[in-house]
Formats: structure tokens, sequence, C-alpha cells
């Protein structure tokens, strides 16, 4: 196993546990009938207006950690 190998190995690691914690921070989405019916909005004004920055903000850093996981893993591929 070469050095490459070993560090490659370590950031695959540690981008797959960071976009696990990414995703569990995540808001969940309100589906179904009580989500349609209460409409899944807040009334506060951190609700309308924290909230939706927060889950942009953890949206793109989800897609962007999940784009830099998959190269690595084809890096890594291409290696072995």
């Amino acid at each position: 196993m070469t050095a490459l190998e070993i560090v490659i190995g370590i950031v695959l690691l540690v981008a797959a546990l960071f976009l696990i914690v990414v995703i569990m921070l995540q808001d969940k989405a309100k589906r179904g009938l009580s989500g349609a019916i209460a409409g899944g909005s807040s009334s506060s004004y951190l609700g309308k207006n924290g909230a939706p920055q927060k889950g942009k903000l953890l949206s793109r850093l989800t897609t962007i950690v999940a784009i830099v996981f998959v190269v690595i893993v084809v890096v890594s591929y291409l290696l072995a």
C-alpha cells in the first residue's frame, strides 16, 4: 500500500463521516397529510428567516461533500 493510497483512504473516511454528520443535521421534510394540513410553516421570525438559510447552507454542503466523496471513490478505484 502506497502513501498516496493511505492519504486517499483517510480523506475518503473523513469525507464519509462529514457527509453523515451534514445529512443528520438537516431538518426532516414535513411530508404526508399532517404537513399538508398544517402547511409546514412556523409563525416565528426565526422560523421564517433563519431556518431557510440554515437549510440552504446544509443542502449546499451536502451536495459539495457528496461530489467530493464520489470523485475520491472514483480516483481510488482507478489507482487500485
